[in-house]
């Protein structure tokens, strides 16, 4: 019997673990598929406190990581298939693993990267088609790529493929951008960086190895274009991960865990969500890892109220 578990590693469960293992509450933390989340997708993060030169995504969450096992917390790996939040005592259905029994849970799952749901899509993952420009960046030198978005994320990944390809060309469905105006300038003023605004993409080619063409519609006018490219990074946003809990816990009807206004609380008492999967607002790792701090606090108080332990409270 588990204390607390928490599910997910990026900077929203790293954090609470730190908390929670120095309340020497023994975190268990499970990762799932993207050990450090998103952020371990991202090269240079500049606006966390404390790193005025900036400091690598993966590096930062690496260091997280460290720091929460030095206080004791214990990581594994797995899936969560499957969770039953009814009575006093949580159980988690793990891949490879016997069942989990813990008295408080902390979901810091994040959210996954949408795709297109367009023809060749799917068939092309790998073949050109990508949703990490930091991973695959480097097999592009060279190349023509098209990156699909008009976020943050859509400019970030942009700039950061003309390190690398010879022409990088920004494709978004509405004629304005939905990114911050620092990241919308810093990728206009890119002269690697082209533009097809208004366009929506209709199917993705290729010649039965690589990625060729990307066809999109004109908005406007309703005519077809096809887009020469050798590459294709989808950033069009993020599915929070929470089908594992089978609606058990309230949502929002994208799928976000509900929590109470000014606290990390969901409607079960006992379960704590931090992180994007509660965030579709912010979605910065500050306020992921300042989320996390506040589980991780909450979840503490929630065990002083149903455990004595020794004769002392948790």
């Amino acid at each position: 019997m588990r204390q607390v578990v928490v599910v997910g590693t990026g900077p929203a469960g790293l954090t609470a673990a730190i908390y929670l293992a120095r309340a020497n509450l023994n975190p268990l933390v499970i990762e799932g598929n993207e050990p450090g989340g998103q952020l371990t997708l991202t090269t240079e993060v500049e606006n966390f406190p404390g790193f005025p030169d900036g400091v690598m995504g993966p590096e930062l969450m690496e260091n997280m990581r460290k720091q929460a096992e030095k206080f004791g917390a214990e990581f594994t790996r797995g899936w969560v298939s499957e969770v039953n939040l009814s009575g006093d005592v949580f159980k988690l259905q793990v891949d490879g693993m016997a069942e989990l029994k813990t008295k408080s849970l902390i979901i810091s799952t994040g959210a996954s990267a949408k795709m297109l749901g367009i023809p060749g899509e799917n068939d092309n993952i790998g073949r050109g088609v990508s949703t990490c420009a930091t991973c695959d960046g480097f097999f592009f030198r060279g190349k023509k790529i098209i990156v699909v978005g008009g976020g943050d994320s859509a400019m970030e990944e942009a700039n950061f493929l003309t390190k690398f390809a010879s022409e990088v060309r920004i494709v978004h469905r509405r004629a304005e951008l939905r990114a911050s105006k620092i990241m919308q300038d810093r990728a206009r003023s890119n002269p690697k960086i082209t533009w097809s605004l208004d366009c929506t993409p209709v199917e993705v080619n290729s010649d039965g190895k690589r990625v060729t063409r990307l066809k999109v519609k004109n908005n406007e006018t309703g005519l077809e274009e096809t887009l020469e490219t050798d590459g294709i990074f989808v950033a069009i946003g993020h599915r929070p991960n929470t089908a594992f809990l089978n609606g058990q816990i309230d949502t929002d009807d994208v799928g976000y865990i509900v929590v109470k206004p000014g606290t990390t609380e969901t409607s079960i008492p006992g379960v704590f969500a931090c992180g994007d999967v509660q965030d579709h607002k912010f979605r910065q790792a500050i306020t992921a890892a300042g989320s996390g701090c506040m589980a991780a606090l909450e979840c503490e108080r929630y065990l002083e109220s149903i455990e004595v332990h020794e004769g002392v409270a948790y």
